[in-house]
């Protein structure tokens, strides 16, 4: 009489439930070990309840690099993909790759990003048919494409032409990412262009250079506004010595010109304006005046006068410019070094150069608390406490 398969293999050791567990649930460590040892079972766990966390790693893997540099984040990306590219775990070190862009200072390099793409192997993601292409084909893969392409956006970073031969080569024509690459490509040229204040590709970190282009664009809402660049030390007892980035145009001055004697003038601040991911303060000159004006509407033809039998007309009054707010006439805009009110009290006295009447009005300070950050860097910051002091 025969014995079953299972009993006649358990007899000879082949078939045990210790054999069948070991075989069926084998211990696995990722790619780049952690700390402690992990097996695949505890990955997994990990990467099911901690989804917003796509980090599988060891965090200190780029963090052990002494020189954080362009360079030796290609030498990583390199070393990865002749050495360990072989045995997987490409999604996990590209999401640790990607976190760690700003501390290297490639969070805006388009060719960074292309080395990245190359990570995924070539032709094995590729959709076969219109069912794998629609239900996203290797989704942790694609998804992970989709998180370069849409970091790449948040940075400003436009793709070009070879990454979408990239994209094709490792996702097929009609992969998610490659979706995602032609909506890039159609509306960022839109939104780059749209702005009437361009800046330059790479923003300066220089103080001086901030406020230059702060200003203006600040004055640039007249096209007759004049930028002049001004120094503390022309003015007699001054006890900062830094610049002065000053706006005004020759309808501010009209307009100060004309102001009813010992009106009261504010010097108000501090405000930000944001060049990309640059702030810089600036503050305003302002006037307390509102001239009230009945704009008269020639089309309106209810009321028409025969010009022979009626009283003679008035002149069109004139009408209020773009310096006149709601809340006040604004007179002239500066961001100086400092940002002190030594620095802003000599902004004024230099402005009674060109605006003669403007030692006949009070000037009061209004000054705000910085914020906890510094908006705009301070080229003396010792001598900005003193006055404080004193």
């Amino acid at each position: 009489m025969s014995l079953p398969l299972g009993k006649t293999l358990a007899q000879y050791g082949y078939l045990t439930l210790s054999n069948l567990i070991k075989t069926t649930v084998q211990k696995r460590s990722p790619i780049i070990t952690a700390k402690n040892q992990l097996t695949w079972s505890q990955t997994k766990f990990y990467a099911t309840q901690n989804k917003n966390n796509k980090e599988i790693i060891r965090s200190d893997f780029f963090q052990d690099i002494k020189n954080k540099n362009r360079d030796s984040y290609l030498e990583m990306l390199h070393f990865y993909k002749t050495e360990v590219k072989r045995k997987g775990g490409h999604v996990e070190f590209i999401y640790a790759a990607l976190k760690y862009m700003k501390e290297f200072g490639v969070e805006k390099d388009l060719q960074v990003y292309k080395s990245l793409i190359d990570i995924f192997p070539k032709g094995k993601m590729v959709p076969r048919n219109i069912f794998q292409a629609e239900f996203m084909h290797y989704p942790k893969h694609q998804q992970c494409a989709i998180d370069i392409l849409e970091q790449m956006e948040e940075n400003g970073v436009m793709p070009d032409w070879d990454m979408e031969d990239q994209l094709v080569n490792v996702f097929g024509k009609r992969g998610h990412p490659v979706r995602r690459y032609w909506r890039m490509m159609y509306w960022m040229p839109k939104f780059k262009n749209a702005s009437p204040w361009p800046l330059p590709s790479t923003v300066p970190s220089d103080a001086f250079e901030l406020a230059l282009l702060a200003i203006d664009r600040i004055t640039s809402v007249d096209v007759n506004s004049e930028v002049s660049v001004l120094k503390t030390s022309d003015v007699k007892d001054s006890i900062e010595d830094t610049w002065i980035v000053s706006g005004q145009s020759p309808d501010q001055i009209k307009l100060l010109s004309e102001l009813p004697s010992k009106t009261p003038l504010y010097v108000e601040g501090r405000y930000r304006i944001w060049l990309r991911n640059q702030s810089v303060t600036y503050f305003v000159l302002r006037a307390d005046v509102r001239r009230n004006v009945e704009i008269e509407n020639t089309d309106d033809i209810s009321n028409l006068k025969i010009p022979f039998f009626s009283e003679p007309t008035k002149l069109p009054q004139k009408k209020l410019t773009v310096h006149e707010q709601e809340d006040g006439i604004i007179l002239a805009v500066c961001s100086t070094g400092t940002s002190g009110r030594d620095s802003l009290l000599s902004w004024i006295r230099l402005l009674e150069k060109t605006n003669p009447r403007l030692g006949e009005f009070p000037v009061v300070f209004t000054l705000k608390a910085p914020p906890e950050d510094s908006l705009i860097p301070t080229e003396n910051k010792e001598s900005e406490e003193e006055v404080k002091d004193k």
